[in-house]
């Protein structure tokens, strides 16, 4: 490929869009054509800089770069055209912004040489402002390009989208897309995740003298922000240290390795599993909110015990110590000073203690007597267990949630990359404990269902050396199902169970179980990767443990494997039961 910055002296702002989003390592682009934003397509992909995967609708686009900004941990685009398919990406980008993803929306616009004229994708007015206002609603700012400044919007766009966390739309009128602007801007880095110095020492010294104040015990409640903000490795390192309690809420799951010291588990207000996680998190002298997000679902419908007001909140790009903010403040480096502070008490408490001194890393033992070992022993040996075929009368009842959960739990394998869909494919993988190395994907705040098809295609093109289960329901998949065929097409090979329960459970659940419009309509899932021309997809269709455990044997991640799973029409995991009970 072309390096724009010394190839040329100038290059048009479709080239300078794309060569600025592979700097930032966003690789592929999803979305559709359309007769807008033609000339921007191809300027983009002039240069070889980024890749297009071709999506079957706007919204399943949207879905896809929200999918590949979580696993890149960057950012993720969504390309569409003017009126009529920036429309259809709406509700996408909102789950985004409700989720804090980087996701840039690039819409192609008409011609600056025909504002005003009654258009097609356009409401016949000739006020070509409404799209964009709509997506202010959703956005953390709207960009639309003009000439002169091109080169200079689309920097401070990315940074916003990338520091921020939340989508930014960027409006690119045809003519501008070929317009020409300086190359050597490309040169100059870009300022995402960077906090102000002197913001950063005062947190510094006002958690100090907190930490003096509370003693020995901190606790920690730790969300889906720590990972968007980059700020895996010093949360590890934090729940390691002496004195120190983490706990997580369900879409930060596999954030912290099983066994290590200071980890709780799941927090989710009264719907907690371990009592001592909760009195750990609720009468914490202090607490550290990381990335955590206070909604209905994630917190037990509020019933957690704690204050926010009292406890020190980490955001993307701020940190509120009671009624004083840190503005400029990153998550990843809001979490290196607690956890440098952290380590100098330590320090501090250990000094001639060789013994303390050397319980200090990072406290995790990888014997098999460890509680890691002993977890990865029992995946081990339950994964052994779920391969073989039983001809008991056990083997023969039919399956539900009860027989299915702790068996997928032992069959997925570490590195590997779970993907739940709202409802009972969610809150039933939220309850397994997974191996080494896997990542956890679900939209709990925005649950909009045929999220995970798409956000599963953006996923495997962000990570494609990595092995990816997704857990969906029937009444969800008809929504989004025929972004498989892109799935299947570009040769990926995911292993996807399909959890027929002959309708929409989760509102079963929730009040009129019998009503007409719970039901969805009979599909022969079976056949579906044949009909969207992929035959050579593994398929099979399970109504028993024996033939579920059979098809998990033969579904070794080499090749795509769809699996149709036959439940109970009521029947859901526990969890689920208690917070349908809750919304009623």
């Amino acid at each position: 490929m072309t390096d724009l910055r010394h190839a040329t002296a100038e290059c048009t702002v479709g080239e300078y869009l794309a060569a600025r989003l592979e700097q930032l390592g966003t690789r592929h682009i999803f979305g559709l054509p359309g007769d807008f934003n033609l000339a921007l397509i191809d300027e983009m992909l002039r240069a070889g800089a980024v890749e297009w995967v071709g999506s079957t609708n706007e919204l399943n686009a949207a879905y896809a770069a929200d999918g590949y900004a979580r696993i890149r941990r960057g950012l993720g685009v969504v390309l569409t055209t003017f009126g009529v398919g920036e429309l259809s990406a709406v509700n996408g980008v909102a789950g985004s912004y409700a989720e804090s993803v980087p996701v840039l929306h690039v819409v192609g616009m008409p011609s600056r040489s025909v504002d005003g004229q009654l258009l097609h994708h356009t409401l016949a007015d000739g006020d070509f402002t409404r799209f964009a206002t709509v997506a202010e609603q959703v956005t953390a700012r709207v960009v639309v390009l003009g000439g002169e400044r091109a080169a200079e919007d689309i920097d401070s766009a990315l940074e916003q989208a990338v520091s921020e966390s939340r989508p930014v739309y960027l409006g690119v009128p045809s003519d501008v897309a070929v317009s020409r602007v300086p190359s050597r801007r490309l040169a100059r880095r870009l300022r995402t995740g960077v906090s102000d110095a002197d913001q950063l020492a005062s947190f510094r010294s006002r958690f100090r003298s907190l930490l003096d104040d509370a003693g020995a015990e901190v606790a920690v409640l730790a969300g889906a922000g720590v990972h968007r903000g980059g700020a895996e490795a010093a949360m590890r390192r934090i729940a390691a240290r002496s004195g120190v309690s983490v706990a997580l809420q369900s879409t930060a799951k596999t954030l912290i390795r099983p066994g290590t010291r200071g980890l709780l588990g799941v927090y989710a207000g009264a719907h907690t599993d371990r009592p001592e996680t909760r009195t750990r998190i609720d009468e914490a002298p202090l607490l550290v909110l990381a990335g955590v997000a206070m909604t209905d679902f994630l917190t037990g419908f509020f019933t957690h015990g704690f204050s926010e007001n009292d406890a020190i909140e980490l955001g993307m790009q701020g940190v509120r110590v009671g009624s004083v903010v840190f503005d400029g403040v990153t998550m990843s480096d809001a979490l290196d000073v607690i956890d440098a502070e952290l380590t100098a008490r330590e320090t501090v408490e250990g000094e001639g203690d060789v013994e303390s001194g050397a319980s200090g890393g990072s406290g995790e033992s990888f014997s098999c007597s460890s509680p890691a070992g002993r977890d990865r022993e029992r995946h081990a040996t339950a994964s052994s267990e779920s391969a073989v075929p039983r001809t008991d009368a056990e083997g023969d009842a039919p399956l539900d949630h009860a027989a299915l959960w702790p068996r997928l739990e032992g069959w997925i394998r570490p590195r590997t990359t779970v993907i739940a869909e709202a409802g009972t494919a969610f809150y039933g993988a939220v309850g397994m404990d997974l191996p080494d190395g896997c990542e956890f994907l679900g939209q709990p705040i925005w649950s909009s269902i045929g999220y995970t098809i798409p956000a599963l295609l953006g996923s495997l093109e962000a990570a494609p050396g990595r092995e990816h289960v997704l857990i969906i329901g029937d009444g969800s998949a008809q929504l989004t199902v025929q972004e498989l065929g892109t799935i299947l097409h570009r040769g990926h090979a995911p292993t996807i169970f399909l959890l027929d329960n002959d309708g929409y459970t989760v509102e079963r659940l929730i009040r009129s179980p019998r009503a007409v419009y719970q039901d969805v309509h009979h599909w022969d899932w079976a056949a579906l990767p044949s009909a969207l021309g992929a035959p050579g997809t593994r398929t099979a269709s399970v109504r028993t443990i024996a033939e579920l455990e059979r098809a998990l044997a033969d579904a070794d991640g080499t090749a795509a494997t769809f699996i149709h799973v036959v439940l109970p029409r009521m029947d859901a995991p526990e969890l689920l039961t208690r917070i349908a009970a809750g919304v009623r």
